[in-house]
């Protein structure tokens, strides 16, 4: 059994590359994860876990993290990627993940909307609402790549 994850941050960052590949570990890099190896999650945070924007992961872990990201090589294109995460005190929480070729503010519309309606579906109280979101204009090969990692 894994023990239950303690602490997280949000984060969003976007890079350019000479390939798709490179383009998304620049992002996770700048994103402060590109150095772990990341376990994809769904959508719900712990109950207790706490915020620490600061938080430092050491490298070589193995990371729990919900993300959105999309990579693109069509010039001058708009990208973009969000993260919500909804939090209902006292309880637990729920993160939603949107990337898409839109605005940074089409990004949080939409990952806003989705924490609103998976809370409304548990019919939970929303107390807050965290975003991190990133939007890039394409030169080359870009990655647009927002997350919340859990840590214990």
């Amino acid at each position: 059994m894994l023990p239950l994850p303690k602490k997280y941050f949000i984060t969003a960052a976007a890079a350019e590359g000479e390939t798709e590949l490179t383009a998304f570990d620049g992002a996770l890099l700048k994103a402060r994860v590109g150095n772990t190896n990341l376990l994809r999650v769904s959508s719900i945070l712990p109950p207790g876990c706490e915020y620490e924007p600061d938080l430092v992961v050491p490298p070589g872990s193995l990371l729990p993290v919900a993300y959105g990201e999309i990579t693109s090589s069509t010039k001058d294109e708009i990208i973009s990627a969000a993260v919500a995460v909804g939090i209902k005190h006292g309880s637990f929480g729920v993160i939603m993940e949107f990337s898409g070729r839109c605005s940074k503010e089409e990004s949080e519309k939409e990952v806003t909307k989705m924490v609103e309606e998976a809370f409304k579906i548990r019919e939970m109280e929303l107390d807050e609402i965290k975003i991190a979101s990133v939007e890039h204009k394409v030169k080359n090969i870009a990655c647009a790549f927002a997350a919340v990692p859990l840590w214990y």
